[in-house]
């Protein structure tokens, strides 16, 4: 489900940057710095939510999310990304064709992108629900849970540098 929300994001992404809106917001300093500390500040939710749940005690990996949260946290952690937006601004329309329809051209190559990603996504998902059924120690949990915050706080840290 966490991966069907990614993909939203990213399908969200591409139909803006097709229709050329994501071009405006990359013209607009204003709008493109909101989107980054909007993307910095979830990073950083993401990140606490996850160094808490390190810090309980608890039998195993526990998911608590309905349905909708996962689609709606994965949906958020892909649309918020601020590399995933240049992503459809700098690096697919250098494969656009000029003489040709280029928002055909940047749907077939968003779907491309998409479709990779799924594959790739999916396979992660499905190793780590397979995972989920197994039995891990609390320490473990802990462990994995602490590492796994830690690195979404630096990547919040990292990207919040970079933001000029």
């Amino acid at each position: 489900r966490a991966v069907a929300g990614v993909l939203l994001g990213y399908s969200a992404h591409a139909v803006l940057s097709a229709f050329g809106v994501a071009a405006v917001v990359s013209t607009s300093p204003l709008l493109f710095s909101i989107l980054k500390w909007t993307g910095v500040a979830y990073l950083f939710y993401l990140a606490t939510q996850i160094l808490y749940s390190a810090l309980q005690k608890k039998h195993g990996i526990q998911l608590k999310y309905s349905r909708n949260v996962s689609i709606w946290r994965g949906f958020f952690t892909s649309f918020l990304n601020p590399k995933g937006l240049l992503m459809y601004l700098a690096i697919l329309p250098q494969f656009v064709s000029p003489h040709g329809n280029t928002a055909f051209q940047a749907i077939l190559l968003s779907l491309s992108f998409i479709s990779g990603c799924g594959f790739v996504y999916t396979t992660v998902g499905l190793i780590a629900a397979k995972a989920h059924g197994s039995n891990i120690s609390d320490r473990a949990r802990r462990r994995l849970e602490s590492l796994t915050g830690l690195l979404l706080a630096g990547a919040a840290i990292k990207l919040a540098n970079q933001i000029q």
